[in-house]
């Protein structure tokens, strides 16, 4: 497979909760760190997520955003 995204992590499901339209698949990093990502039950179901499989997460964005600084006790707010 091939993809213009830069940014793929590899992890392990751990955890799968399916809602009436959305699911919510949790992916374990290594290290421990976690990635939460809402897609469609449908293509969840498509994909055969579960619990304890390898899978990828792929970040593709036009747009990050930082904040900084405004933040309880900061003297600068947007």
């Amino acid at each position: 497979m091939k993809i213009s995204a830069r940014n793929v992590l590899q992890g392990v499901v751990k955890s799968v909760n399916h809602g009436v339209v959305n699911s919510e698949v949790v992916i374990e990093l290594p290290g421990g760190a976690e990635i939460v990502s809402i897609i469609t039950k449908t293509s969840a179901e498509s994909l055969g997520l579960a619990a304890g499989q390898q899978v990828y997460a792929v970040i593709k964005a036009s747009n990050v955003m930082i904040a900084a600084g405004w933040w309880k006790g900061s003297r600068s707010r947007p």
